[in-house]
């Protein structure tokens, strides 16, 4: 049972480590995060679009997430290491977020989730899926969903660990709309079948 409980108390820290970086660092384009827990260190990789406002100014800022995530979260011995994000279009919390500004931007929601899918798979995406939910048209409008795919996407078993996924919210003068991204990038190879050039629907192109 102390085991047991150990281990959730874990993972409830890693989820508020994970949601206090993301919140520091939206600035420094934050992308994900991943932490492993070592005998010595807990190592903590960051991945974000600008590394340096990650770093500070002599370190400074680097300095100052370590010691909070050291005291607050009573981490021992933790290390951030710093990744550069090298295409944000592959990144499904980048992603998502762009679409969120753009809907608070007043932006037609199914053109926006198209001309985002269009520019995945561009980039060479096996499969794409953006959906997004609640307020998407004007006031008084009843909520409802979008969602828009492309490739394979797999939704069951463990496949699905190799998709990337991530959610954002955006807040228009209407009301909330989530929005959540899969990204299957390049190269991933699944036990089970070949993924062959993805074919991009012209409804999409024209996005």
């Amino acid at each position: 049972m102390t085991i047991e409980r150990k281990f959730i108390d874990n993972s409830i820290i890693k989820l508020k480590i994970s949601r206090y970086l993301e919140k520091e660092l939206i600035r420094a384009g934050f992308s994900s995060v991943e932490i492993q827990k070592t005998p010595v260190l807990t190592r903590i990789t960051v991945h974000v679009l600008n590394p340096g406002k990650v770093i500070g100014r002599g370190g400074q800022t680097i300095d100052r997430l370590t010691e909070t995530i050291r005291t607050k979260f009573q981490v021992e011995n933790p290390q951030i290491n710093v990744v550069e994000v090298e295409n944000k279009m592959l990144e499904p919390m980048l992603v998502a977020r762009d679409i969120a500004e753009k809907f608070e931007r007043g932006l037609n929601a199914r053109k926006v989730l198209q001309m985002a899918l269009r520019i995945i798979m561009e980039n060479g995406a096996l499969g794409a899926e953006v959906i997004a939910a609640g307020k998407l048209a004007a006031k008084g409008a009843r909520g409802r969903t979008i969602k828009k795919s492309i490739g394979y996407i797999p939704k069951a078993g463990q496949v699905t660990d190799l998709v990337r996924e991530a959610e954002a919210v955006a807040y228009p003068k209407y009301g909330a709309i989530g929005v959540k991204v899969r990204i299957v990038p390049p190269g991933t190879q699944f036990p089970d079948r070949v993924i062959k050039k993805i074919e991009i629907p012209k409804s999409i192109l024209n996005a």
